[in-house]
């Protein structure tokens, strides 16, 4: 079974059986449930919806199905065609809509696609409001539009050149220091639609771009996810073209992973990292990320005399943390920049932009500003259980065990130790617990999750 419905939208496998896979029936039911609690909640006629996809080869189909189905509700749609989830969210504001679905599976294989879900302000939607389209949707309690009235259709072809403007615009972006340094960049793009958005930002902050796998033709050359292990042609490549540095995203663009002169990973929880140390240093003010990101993040925010909080995991649940706390800054160890000063939504353009500023403020290479900053090791690992085990009674004990620690509850358990941390999750579909650490070197952060399963086992 490859269909996921949860709060924030509905993803899955293209083909198959329905209710099983993400087929055309499927899509149609999703995008009318959205649609429909969209008008009951919104007092006007009228509404318009703003869409986008990201490259992958199902998008053309999944878009045509979605806009139909919106405009057989009587909602007008605007298509941005090829975009990034970030675009999608600026421009939801930028044109007044009442909301926006976005086409991308982020970094999901090919054979997956998914509806993403935007309110009015260009934010995911939240739980409560995702539970009443879940609902909506299984019970197809849909009422379709006359003739007369169905929605209108109109195409964008300028949102890139907006969202770029805005970024441009920002009072943290040094435009004119990043051109001064004339940057050569490699830019791993995975034939999706960064290879469109990310070069035309560059040109404009005057640097040179070498483009890899920047055909936005959905065939992504490998695993889409920017991590270590799937990135061994960039990391060549920044190398051999002598480049400044590398920059990884994902299909959707939210996501922004960096390589250094010397061809090794920055690391995608020091993204987050980095772009604070520069905005922290201008401004006091809360950093914020979740549960499961580096320790380096309230390391960096205590240096510049800032506070830092963590969320619960997942970026709605961020943003919301963001905004209790004002926030100058936060995000998801995942290489996901938030800015609030441009938008509530990660976005590897402002935070290429920002980290571009950062480094030519600093007049370092991308290895010495790395080295400057304190050093952690993540480990993940889980523990699988038989179906009959109480999970949530194992985590209230693994509560207890450790109840003279530092230990939050938000999201599971997390136990902050002196010098390093575990972050204990449970699974919504399995009994399974997900176990995330932090120390000072990996072979500690492994040998921390060896001991708190090895604890876990023993509370059985």
């Amino acid at each position: 079974m490859s269909l996921i419905k949860s709060i924030s939208g509905i993803r899955g496998t293209i083909g198959g059986k329905v209710n099983d896979n993400l087929t055309p029936l499927d899509v149609v039911k999703f995008a009318s449930a959205f649609g429909t609690w969209l008008q009951n909640t919104q007092n006007k006629k009228n509404l318009t919806l703003v869409i986008g996809r990201d490259a992958r080869i199902s998008g053309g189909m999944v878009s045509s199905l979605v806009t139909a189905t919106l405009q057989g509700l009587g909602i007008n749609v605007v298509d941005l065609g090829l975009s990034t989830t970030p675009t999608v969210e600026i421009m939801v504001p930028e044109l007044n809509a009442d909301g926006g679905i976005i086409l991308t599976a982020s970094h999901n294989p090919k054979q997956w696609n998914a509806l993403k879900l935007l309110n009015g302000k260009g934010e995911f939607i939240n739980g409560e409001d995702g539970a009443k389209v879940l609902a909506l949707a299984e019970s197809e309690d849909f009422n379709y539009a006359e003739v007369d009235d169905l929605g209108t259709y109109e195409t964008r072809e300028d949102a890139f050149d907006i969202h770029i403007r805005q970024i441009l615009d920002l009072p943290m972006v040094d435009v004119e220091a990043i051109k001064a340094k004339k940057f050569k960049v490699v830019l791993d793009a995975v034939n999706s639609t960064g290879g469109i958005a990310i070069p035309m930002l560059l040109d404009k902050l005057g640097c040179e771009t070498v483009k890899l796998y920047c055909e936005p033709n959905g065939q992504f050359p490998h695993n889409p996810e920017p991590l270590k292990e799937h990135l061994g042609d960039i990391c060549e490549l920044v190398k051999k073209e002598n480049a400044d540095l590398g920059i990884v995203v994902d299909p959707d663009v939210d996501r922004l992973a960096l390589i250094d002169e010397k061809g090794e990973m920055f690391g995608e929880e020091y993204t987050l990292v980095a772009v604070a140390d520069y905005l922290l240093k201008h401004k006091k003010g809360a950093a914020i990320s979740n549960l499961s990101s580096s320790r380096a993040l309230r390391d960096v925010a205590e240096n510049h005399g800032s506070e830092y909080f963590a969320s619960a995991v997942g970026e709605v649940n961020v943003v919301n943390l963001m905004k209790e706390k004002n926030a100058v800054i936060g995000g998801e160890g995942n290489g996901g920049i938030i800015y609030p000063d441009l938008h509530y939504g990660r976005d590897s353009l402002v935070g290429a932009a920002l980290f571009l500023t950062h480094l030519a403020k600093e007049n370092k290479t991308v290895s010495e500003l790395r080295a400057g900053y304190p050093e952690y090791f993540m480990g993940k690992k889980k523990i699988e259980l038989t179906p009959e085990i109480d999970v949530d009674d194992i985590l209230a004990k693994m509560e207890k065990e450790y109840q003279n620690e530092q230990v939050s509850t938000i999201d599971g358990v997390k136990i902050d130790f002196e010098k390093n941390w575990v972050h204990l999750r449970k699974s919504n579909t399995e009994p399974i617990i997900r176990i995330y650490t932090e120390a000072h070197s990996q072979e500690e952060a492994d040998k921390l999750g060896d001991d708190i399963i090895a604890k876990i086992k023993s509370l059985i």
